[in-house]
């Protein structure tokens, strides 16, 4: 499931409830490499805007690495969302510099060149965690535009790839995984939603316009110490892949029954495949 569980999917959790079930895989999932490289080539980004940003997991786990004064803008088009940042981030950076943060909706798919070099944003770094499943072709080159036109870096984490390995594995894995896939692909109102794409499309957008791109591996390797957020995966997994291929509907209760009775048990071992991405200018 992406950074967002999806509301047409039955049984999907309330969206603060699965950014918190999910903040400290993602945390430990993020590849620190590239914040490295990210000071080394990019050392005092001041500004940053962090788009989708939910409830502010990303500047939790970057601002402390990050350092510098730094003032965050965390973006969400769900105002409910980040009405849950308030005194939750970071006070100061990894030198000691005051960190400050403030919020404001927005809707990511119409971000300009003009709003990041303007007088609202003037950000030196863009950041998100697992949002670029959620948007098209147009709306991932309308952002590697707006963030290489304006000068800016951004650290894109999280971008599902479309592998995920459920041990000990089971026959109709795969053909759950595939509906899955092709669920994160579907068109809503108009948009045809990039799913596992969206990272190497991604790549392939900062690249021509004109960025230096570097990429990581960052799966989730979740086991007994995450038995709440494996249940909540597999509950919203099986859910998807069901309501995208319906002739999956009358496997997936006893499918589920087991694979959650393995997870409570601790027998379960789940990784799923995600792509860190980041571009200087």
């Amino acid at each position: 499931m992406s950074e967002r569980p999806d509301h047409a999917v039955p049984g999907a959790p309330a969206a603060a409830d699965w950014l918190a079930l999910r903040e400290a895989a993602d945390a430990e999932a993020r590849a620190v490499d590239l914040v490295e490289e990210l000071r080394a080539g990019h050392p005092a980004p001041g500004r940053i805007l962090d788009l989708g940003a939910g409830t502010g997991s990303m500047a939790r786990w970057l601002a402390p690495r990050l350092g510098g004064p730094q003032h965050w803008v965390l973006a969400d088009r769900d105002a409910a969302l980040l009405g849950h940042v308030a005194d939750t981030l970071p006070a100061v950076a990894r030198d000691g510099s005051p960190v400050t943060a403030e919020t404001r909706e927005l809707d990511v798919t119409t971000l300009t060149a003009a709003d990041l070099a303007g007088p609202d944003f003037h950000t030196g770094l863009v950041t998100a965690s697992a949002l670029l499943d959620l948007l098209t072709v147009e709306e991932i080159d309308a952002i590697a535009a707006a963030c290489v036109g304006a000068g800016c870096a951004a650290l894109l984490t999280l971008s599902v790839v479309g592998s995920v390995r459920i041990d000990p594995g089971e026959p109709r894995d795969l053909a759950f995984a595939t509906a899955f896939d092709a669920h994160q692909q579907r068109t809503v109102d108009g948009r045809t939603l990039l799913g596992p794409h969206a990272a190497a499309v991604a790549e392939e957008a900062f690249a021509r316009h004109g960025a230096a791109v570097r990429s990581r591996s960052s799966p989730w390797h979740l086991g007994l110490d995450d038995v709440d957020l494996v249940v909540a995966w597999l509950q919203g997994w099986v859910a998807a892949a069901a309501a995208q291929d319906p002739d999956l509907t009358r496997h997936a209760d006893a499918y589920l029954e087991r694979r959650l009775e393995a997870a409570e048990q601790g027998r379960l071992r789940v990784t799923v495949g995600h792509l860190d991405l980041l571009a200087l200018p």
